[in-house]
């Protein structure tokens, strides 16, 4: 069974939301930090903005949906983040607002066609982040990214399982968290 941090213990769910599996290599590979200002699409239940508002300086996430984005703001108060999150009522496919971003996420249905969109937004050296769980939405999506001018690109899968550790011996848990989804990774 794998354990929530204390700050997504108190959350609720609504949509399918980012594990800190897949959070921690967002983090990871985009090197996201106390001064970075990030954009994430596709807020959900806003579980990957409040993981990014904890790490980073500021936070807009695009939900265009009414239900889901008052569900993350509903998060994002149970988290304490109010000052660092905001959730914005708005379509990303219509184009993100902010300039010289560290980090754009995209999690939402036919998010190559933001692409565009987060290119533009993003600052030189800053990353795009596809969350995709269907690898035909990883080729449309790392095309866009390469069309967009996007100079670097690379995919991956993280894949969780626990381990037993018992007196009488050592092995992996007969059950993990597998697949939630791909994460494609573009640096402008």
């Amino acid at each position: 069974m794998i354990r929530l941090p204390e700050i997504f213990r108190k959350l609720k769910r609504g949509p399918q939301v980012t594990l800190p599996k897949d959070f921690g290599m967002i983090v990871a590979f985009t090197g996201v930090g106390r001064d970075s200002a990030c954009v994430d699409a596709g807020a959900g239940s806003g579980w990957l903005a409040i993981g990014l508002g904890n790490v980073a300086k500021k936070v807009t996430s695009y939900e265009w949906r009414d239900d889901f984005a008052c569900l993350a703001e509903e998060n994002v108060k149970r988290a304490g983040l109010e000052k660092r999150v905001k959730i914005k009522r708005k379509n990303v496919f219509e184009g993100i607002e902010e300039e010289e971003l560290d980090l754009v996420t995209l999690d939402l249905a036919d998010s190559d066609k933001a692409v565009p969109h987060a290119f533009k937004a993003l600052k030189a050296g800053g990353y795009l982040v596809g969350y995709l769980p269907h690898a035909e939405q990883v080729q449309r999506f790392v095309k866009a990214a390469r069309e967009a001018g996007f100079k670097e690109d690379f995919a991956v899968e993280a894949i969780v399982r626990e381990m037993l550790v018992r007196d009488a011996g050592f092995r992996p848990e007969n059950m993990g968290l597998m697949h939630t989804a791909y994460l494609v990774f573009a640096r402008k």
